[in-house]
């Protein structure tokens, strides 16, 4: 069978059984809608957190990114582990104490204030919007090269998708959903990394083939080997850095405290019934996620050396299938520049004649390797997966914000539960729409702004969670100033050497490096906007009254570690 009726089959069966999942769990009530009754078991919980964490970018991007990027790649792999553990040891277990299951609903009753609680319902939809536009756009990638439709018709399958499982079944449905779509993912990135590790070094174990010889008879290491191979192309050594170490470590940072502020991870740990087993289900989730993290940096090399190997000064009328099918999703490209028919790939900008997208090298992985047509398939819906997975959390804390935190808990207090439940579930449809339709008509920063998603949530969430948590004599003037510091800083930094905004547009953006402040990329300056946002929330905070008594003693009992009663919604 080709790849084609390969993917519709095994597409088609993952897709029933999320459907399926999603019509047996359907949620009846608010509380099975936001935290899915407040039942799920530690390892079940694990694997859904795991699912959820791992969106589109750690499936299809993250291994494309050190692909190319090669050791500055690694700054996300530490940064995006890094971030989980602090999330599920630092933040997790006392947020669930506190039985609070949004960001915004935490921050609303501890700062005793709705303003604060609306500054981070706006923080809160800024970055789960910019997170699952990009969540659509992967989805509509991998259907349009390999069900062969449109992107926009990819993004549009969808969306239905997305929205019959999440708007039907709630944190319920989907939390079993994402435990199938874990098995699915993890499937999907290990069996392709097997293979191909025992075809280049004829080791099982991707993360041993990654450090071992080749089977070429050269005698060399894989890293050798394609250190060598970029050299020849003029780029940096693949195992040499490029960035200065005071912007890696301010990448790695803000990568860290902002994925431990994104709400859509935190509300799992209000699906299991006690503390105790939110800290359990922290680390299945860990070793889950470790799964696919420590096989990734194997995955971009495998990948990149088949590149190379491939293309590079081949004849572009000999280049296999795959090629050409990728082609027509304009995520490769090759331009004849000296006209002589071969693909010369190099990184001087004026005689490259090849464009890849890093977001392919995962996808076209097996295909590039010669791996069987239904291994191809597979990583198809892994990708999926993958993307869905992420989405339908963060579409599920989009309708959270709006219809528990803006409508009941501030618009309309007496509102019923059935009534919350309907607008739950509508503001979740519409959550849909937008991010589809950003998905079909993604504004050129959508790529860039995800990356810089954590930076908007280090910036803002990070000290309000963490001083809320550790610090009684934080207030409400303290934490509210320093939310709006921090992630206005974010956002103009963002603007003026991201897209260039203040200083000529997007083609100035190269030269104003040398402009950055602290030396620092805006991909790492959520670390800088998060300390600005510390320094303000204090120094506010210590020239205004101390929160109200009973405040101070919420904080004081949080951190007593003993036992607490089921999630419940207040």
């Amino acid at each position: 069978m080709d790849v084609k009726m390969w993917t519709y089959i095994i597409v088609g069966i993952t897709f029933a059984l999320y459907i399926g999942i999603a019509i047996w769990t359907r949620a009846g009530s608010t509380k099975e809608f936001y935290v899915a009754g407040g039942g799920v078991s530690p390892l079940a919980n694990g694997m859904a957190t795991a699912a959820d964490w791992m969106s589109a970018a750690s499936f299809i991007s993250m291994a494309g990114i050190i692909s190319f990027a090669g050791y500055d790649g690694a700054v996300y792999l530490m940064g995006w582990t890094g971030g989980y553990v602090l999330l599920a040891l630092l933040l997790a277990p006392y947020l669930r104490k506190f039985g609070k299951f949004t960001v915004p609903d935490f921050i609303g009753d501890r700062y005793y204030s709705n303003t604060a609680r609306t500054v981070a319902v706006i923080c809160a939809l800024i970055v789960s919007f910019t997170y699952v536009a990009g969540q659509m756009r992967g989805v509509g990638v991998v259907f349009s090269r390999f069900l062969e439709v449109s992107i926009e018709m990819g993004v549009v399958i969808g969306m239905i998708i997305v929205l019959f499982y999440a708007v039907l079944g709630g944190m319920k449905g989907i939390t079993y959903t994402q435990v199938a779509q874990y098995c699915v993912l993890i499937f999907a990135y290990m069996v392709p990394a097997i293979f191909i590790s025992l075809a280049l070094t004829g080791n099982a174990i991707p993360q041993l083939g990654f450090g071992a010889k080749l089977t070429d008879g050269s005698g060399m290491y894989l890293l050798d080997k394609l250190d060598g191979l970029n050299q020849e192309l003029g780029f940096a050594a693949y195992t040499d850095g490029t960035k200065t170490t005071m912007d890696v470590f301010a990448i790695t940072f803000a990568l860290m405290v902002g994925t431990a502020g994104l709400p859509h991870v935190i509300v799992r740990f209000f699906t299991v019934p006690k503390v105790k087993d939110a800290r359990q289900s922290a680390g299945y989730a860990l070793l889950f996620i470790a799964i696919l993290y420590t096989t990734a940096p194997a995955v971009a090399a495998f990948a990149r050396t088949n590149m190379i190997n491939t293309v590079s000064n081949k004849e572009y009328s000999s280049m296999p299938e795959w090629f050409k099918k990728w082609e027509t999703t304009k995520l490769i490209k090759f331009e004849d520049k000296n006209g002589d028919g071969k693909i010369q790939y190099v990184k001087d900008k004026e005689k490259n004649e090849l464009t890849v997208d890093n977001d392919i090298m995962v996808l076209a992985n097996p295909e590039i390797a010669g791996l069987p047509n239904w291994v191809i398939a597979l990583v198809a819906a892994g990708g999926l997966a993958a993307a869905l997975s992420t989405a339908a959390g963060l579409l599920l804390v989009i309708s959270t914000s709006i219809s528990h935190d803006l409508l009941k808990k501030q618009l309309n207090p007496n509102i019923s539960e059935k009534n919350e439940l309907i607008a739950a579930r509508l503001s979740a449809a519409a959550a849909v729409i937008v991010a589809g339709y950003f998905g079909i008509n993604p504004p050129g920063f959508v790529a860039a702004v995800v990356a810089l998603a954590f930076g908007l949530a280090a910036a803002s969430f990070f000290p309000a969670i963490i001083m809320g948590i550790f610090y009684k004599r934080m207030n409400m003037q303290g934490a509210v100033a320093g939310m709006i510091v921090g992630i206005t800083l974010m956002i103009f930094y963002m603007l003026k050497f991201k897209f260039g905004i203040f200083d000529g547009g997007k083609d100035a953006i190269d030269g104003l490096k040398s402009a950055w402040w602290f030396g620092i990329s805006p991909e790492g300056f959520g670390t800088i906007a998060m300390l600005a946002n510390f320094i303000v929330s204090i120094i506010v905070s210590s020239m205004t009254p101390p929160p109200p008594a009973h405040v101070q003693q919420i904080v004081e009992d949080i951190r007593i570690p003993r036992g607490a009663g089921a999630a419940h919604a207040h």
